[in-house]
Order: structure tokens, then sequence, then C-alpha cells
């Protein structure tokens, strides 16, 4: 039985920095780009980001060169704006962010990809998750001459932070978080319903971006009426979501095969959009990276996986039509 290795990247906008910094360590071990050693690479937000840069040939120390550079430029606010019209237009400018991806991924097509990859988003107008997906299945035909820059922008278009990023359709997309911020249970279905690989032969490495202790008040649930409930919401649904994904994953391919990556941080120690801390998430990607290598290494990295042979190439599919 051919054991199938899956990357599942977290959500968490510049905490994506220590998921590159950790693959980025990695690399430094193995004698090929970290992408070369799984068989699928699924990646939410600024997750989708760093799958999508893996998928077309960047290197995790690219990746990581990317959070440093352009993080501090892409997270400057507008200006101080009220939440409600944040809500419509984003708190931060998604011409930063569409600008330091055209500089790293040019004009490449997502079909372009070197590796199996699933990027989710949100139809804004219907409710419904949007999967781009590379062609690993004969049905998957639909995104291979997407541009990669409006993938990249539709799954990171978390919002109040940034505004839906319209496909050149109209199609409105926002941030794959708000159904899969933790795509780990995303990607394993995706190897056992749609690949229809054997879950007996499933590997999973599953990086999160940090998490802190989910903190609901001082009074518990007789806190559910105050105002601040509103904040502690979204944290209690990431919270959520996170571990439902976990669970799905391990009830599949079994909790051994499972491999978690995600520090604990002090509450409020790194946000999704404060550029002040890079550098120790950097460091702390370094240090789980050193200390992750002896488990992962016979498991992930003995050997790289077969390429991947898409049904359809990018250029057989402009070439048709």
């Amino acid at each position: 039985m051919t054991k199938r290795r899956i990357l599942a990247l977290d959500g968490g906008g510049i905490k994506g920095t220590f998921s590159a910094s950790f693959l980025a360590q990695l690399e430094k071990k193995l004698q090929h780009p970290i992408a070369h050693y799984f068989d699928l690479i699924v990646g939410t937000s600024t997750g989708g980001i760093i799958a999508l840069g893996l998928g077309l040939g960047l290197s995790a120390a690219d990746l990581l060169s990317f959070y440093v550079t352009a993080g501090p430029e892409i997270f400057c606010r507008r200006s101080r704006i009220p939440l409600w019209t944040r809500l419509g237009m984003g708190k931060y400018d998604p011409d930063r962010l569409r600008h330091h991806l055209t500089q790293s991924f040019g004009d490449r097509l997502f079909g372009e990809s070197r590796s199996r990859l699933v990027i989710p988003s949100v139809d804004l107008d219907t409710g419904e998750v949007r999967l781009f997906k590379t062609a690993h299945a004969p049905r998957l035909m639909t995104d291979l001459c997407r541009s990669a820059i409006d993938v990249a922008l539709a799954t990171a278009a978390a919002p109040s932070y940034f505004p839906p990023h319209r496909l050149p359709t109209g199609v409105p997309l926002v941030d794959g978080g708000i159904c899969a911020g933790n795509p780990t249970g995303l990607a394993v279905c995706e190897a056992v319903g749609v690949l229809g690989w054997e879950r007996e032969s499933l590997r999973v490495l599953s990086i999160g971006t940090t998490r802190s202790p989910l903190d609901i008040g001082r009074g518990g649930l007789l806190d559910w009426h105050r105002r601040v409930w509103i904040h502690k919401l979204v944290d209690l649904m990431i919270a959520c979501q996170s571990s439902y994904s976990l669970g799905t994953a391990s009830i599949l391919v079994g909790e051994a095969n499972l491999f978690r990556i995600d520090p604990v941080a002090p509450s409020g120690r790194f946000k999704l959009d404060s550029h002040k801390h890079i550098d120790s998430l950097i460091g702390l990607g370094d240090t789980f990276a050193r200390q992750e290598i002896p488990r992962l290494s016979s498991v992930f990295f003995e050997e790289p996986a077969m390429p991947f042979e898409p049904c359809i190439a990018a250029s057989d599919r402009v070439a048709g039509g």
C-alpha cells in the first residue's frame, strides 16, 4: 500500500509567518523542496497563500521572506474607520496584497501548480463553499486557467479586514476561513472521497498558526447576555471549527496518523493583523521545527512523493479553448 502524505495549512493572517518559518526550517534539512514530500496540499487564507506558493515552485524560505517583507505593508491601516464601514470595504487595502502577490506569483495560473491543491473560499451571494482545485480528478477542470492571484485574494478576503474579492466573472468571494479555517478535515475528505486513496495509507501534517486558550469570561455562561460575547463569539466559532475539523480527520485516518503542530501562545500575544511580533513568530517556527523533526522525518520525509500529473495541463486547456 502506497503511503500518501497530506499537508494542511490553517488560516491566521500574519500569523502564517509561523507556518512559513516552520516549513522553511524543515526544508533546510531536506534534499528537495518541502512540497515534493506531499501528495496533496490544502490551505486556507494565509495557509492558502503558502499552499499556492509551494505548488508554484516557491521554496518555504521564499514564502517566509514574503511575510517578512510584505506583512508590514499589507497590514497597514487605511485609517481609523467605523466597524460598520469596515465590514463593507475592509480595514486594509487589498491592492497592497495584490501587489506583493504579483511580485511572488507573477501571472502564473492556478493550473500550473506542481502539487495537488485545494483552496477554500466562500461565495458571498449564495453562501456556498467555493473550492479551488487542481486537475487531480477528471472532472476538475474549472479552475485550471484561473489566475493564482485571484485564488489567493479570494481565500484571504477576511470580512472586515479585506473587502470581498470579485472574480472576473463577477462572483464575490470571501475568506475560506469562514468554513475551513483549519482545513485538515477538508483535506482528508478530498483524499478519501475525491482521490479515492485508502484511509489507512494517509499521513497528515496539520499546521496551525498558534492558538490561545479560549477565554469566555469570568462568569462563564452567565456572560452570554453581555455585549462582550459579541467579541468572544468569533473566537469560540474558530475553536469549534478547528476541533471539528481535527476530529473528522482523526476518525478517518486514525489519531496516530494525524500530526498537529499548533503552539499555544498567551492570549493576545499574536494577532492576525499585527506585524509587531513577526520576529517572534519566526523564532517560534524555528524552535518547533527543531523539536518536531525527529518525530516527523520517518513519517513524511524519507523520500519524495510521486510527481503530480494533472488530468489536463493548464496550457492544454488554453490551447483547446
